[in-house]
């Protein structure tokens, strides 16, 4: 179960999203949703819920990297996407200067691209590599300056939340 908190247009929603195979159990400010979702192209999709249809386009924006953009029936709909765990883990970010920091997937995925080698040297906020989870695209970074000393993901790996991708010293 991945939750999220979701702005959009000024207001703040809660999500839990629980993916099954081609649906997606959803709970959105405590309502349930049972949708499915089918990838129709690139950014092209098409959201069933129930006897309900809806294709909608998502782009990453531009200014934000945590924030897409959904077209949906003619409308624009700016979505920031924020990961509770990921604040946390990254308010005490600073533990990381010391030793090892281990890149951990967020959520279940499919990683994408490794972007650097084993040994190579990163600064903190560097590519790690790509993780698609729901048809997002998400770049790991480095939280610390060091060496990848593990690379434990190759590209089209499926990984679960929690599982160690890379660790830097």
């Amino acid at each position: 179960m991945i939750k999220l908190k979701a702005e959009v247009s000024g207001k703040h929603h809660e999500i839990a999203l629980q993916r099954r195979d081609q649906s997606v159990a959803a709970e959105i400010d405590g309502r349930r949703y049972e949708l499915e979702i089918r990838e129709l192209g690139t950014g092209e999709f098409q959201l069933i819920d129930g006897n309900s249809v809806h294709d909608f386009h998502v782009e990453n924006s531009r200014d934000e990297r945590n924030r897409v953009e959904v077209y949906l029936r003619g409308h624009r709909y700016a979505i920031t996407l924020t990961d509770p765990k990921r604040l946390r883990s990254g308010q005490s970010g600073a533990d990381h200067h010391k030793g090892s920091a281990e890149i951990v997937a967020p959520m279940p995925g499919k990683v994408v691209r490794v972007l650097i080698e084993l040994g190579a040297q990163v600064e903190a906020g560097d590519g790690i590599l790509v993780v698609e989870a729901m048809k997002m695209q998400n770049e790991m970074k480095s939280p610390k300056a060091g060496v990848v000393v593990s690379i434990a993901a190759e590209p089209g790996a499926t990984v679960n939340a929690g599982d160690v991708l890379a660790v830097v010293e």
